[in-house]
């Protein structure tokens, strides 16, 4: 049986490299606390193709 709490999966995708139109696309899978953190979630995370650390939004 499977647990039914507050911690949901989210998906993080780079914002400079969604704007700079470069092909390909960085995004990483994360958790995050539901009932502690309601916004949307930023993190700093390494963007491969662009070799330098970005900050990444959540998405839907």
């Amino acid at each position: 049986m499977a647990k039914k709490g507050n911690r949901v999966q989210v998906i993080l995708e780079c914002t400079e490299h969604k704007n700079s139109g470069m092909p390909g696309m960085s995004r990483y899978i994360t958790t995050k606390n539901r009932k502690n953190t309601t916004e949307r979630i930023e993190l700093k995370k390494y963007n491969s193709i662009l070799k330098k650390v970005t900050v990444h939004k959540e998405i839907k």
